[in-house]
């Protein structure tokens, strides 16, 4: 077991500082599986807290770690977000946060990757109709690069909800005024990230059932759980499953394959002196990840690295290569469709 204090565990869904954790990765490095296939990382966070910071210096030295990553995408994490001015309006700073980091990438002085190409922000739904000028807003803040917003609403009976940066009520998706916010999404041509839990799958299927034609990605593999009272993780795969294959008639979701290595998940892997290899992190993410390009297509796929969250389990390259040995066994096209061309389509990046 690491030396840590166990105390630290729940700091957040956080282990470890940000420094702790590059020190902790660093002592396990492994060269780059297939290292010109590229890669588009679709759901990474950039922040400066009082566990640490994850800025356009770190995330770059991550992003040119072995792979080819070619373009990234931001999703929001309550970072930079206004002090002054009307509470609904305060989320609007994080785009605009992001989009200068996407300038400065774009300069060319920080490596060939366009780092936060595309970028994802928070706009409170519950707000109904009064969601489009903050939605408005955050477009414009955006400059060319906003997509659409993310509002998460984990919810559960055991640990894992105490530890969210927001507590929403059980079923938040089925709220008639959260719907109204969400109506005005695709005539304003953006996306949907649907961040929650796995048992809360069947309320997603629900929100896709009334909107059809707004485009959703499903966050972090559903949103597995290995947590008190989701211990038994044949029984939690059991019910994961028949959750996900609920949503596989809705041709409007696309589903992000990653985001296994939050502690949310339950393996004990930032436990460990030395982080696990790669095959190691395969062996057990594997179920999760086939059983999604079974169900959903490569054309509906797209890896992620959720950094510098999945950081608690591993180091970034290590991250991809255990996503590049789990499909190993897929045809090159299937490959540059989950690596690639999923995320560019979703996200409508030219790169």
């Amino acid at each position: 077991m690491a030396q840590f204090d166990v105390s630290k565990e729940f700091r957040g869904s956080t282990f470890r500082t940000d420094a702790e954790r590059t020190a902790w990765t660093e002592k396990r490095q492994e060269p780059a599986l297939e290292p010109d296939l590229p890669i588009i990382d679709p759901h990474h966070h950039l922040w400066d807290k009082d566990t640490g910071r994850y800025l356009i210096d770190e995330l770059a030295k991550d992003v040119y770690s072995g792979h080819n990553v070619i373009a990234t995408v931001f999703i929001e994490c309550g970072s930079m977000h206004r002090l002054q001015g009307p509470e609904a309006m305060k989320p609007v700073g994080e785009v605009e946060f992001v989009n200068g980091t996407a300038a400065m990438s774009a300069s060319g002085r920080y490596g060939k990757a366009a780092l936060c190409a595309g970028i994802i922000g928070h706009v409170d739904l519950t707000l109904g109709d009064a969601a489009r000028p903050v939605l408005e807003a955050e477009i414009a803040a955006g400059n060319g690069r906003f997509r659409g917003i993310r509002h998460g609403v984990t919810w559960d009976t055991g640990n894992a909800a105490k530890f969210g940066r927001r507590q929403p009520p059980r079923h938040l998706v089925l709220d008639p005024t959260f719907r109204k916010g969400f109506a005005h999404l695709k005539p304003l041509g953006l996306s949907f990230e649907s961040w929650q839990f796995h048992p809360q799958l069947d309320d997603t299927a629900d929100l896709l059932k009334a909107f059809p034609e707004t485009n959703v990605i499903l966050d972090h593999t559903g949103g597995v759980l290995g947590l008190a009272p989701h211990t038994d993780r044949a029984e939690a795969f059991k019910l994961w499953k028949k959750n996900m294959q609920n949503l596989v008639p809705f041709p409007n979701l696309t589903v992000k394959l990653g985001g296994l290595g939050m502690t949310y998940c339950g393996w004990d892997f930032h436990l460990r002196d030395v982080p696990p290899t790669s095959e190691e992190l395969a062996a057990e993410w594997r179920p999760y990840i086939e059983t999604c390009i079974e169900l959903f297509g490569p054309k509906r796929c797209m890896m992620e690295s959720n950094f510098p969250v999945d950081k608690e389990s591993t180091g970034y390259g290590v991250l991809w290569n255990a996503l590049k040995r789990i499909t190993a066994n897929c045809t090159p096209a299937e490959k540059l469709q989950m690596y690639r061309d999923t995320a560019a389509r979703v996200y409508r990046l030219e790169v």
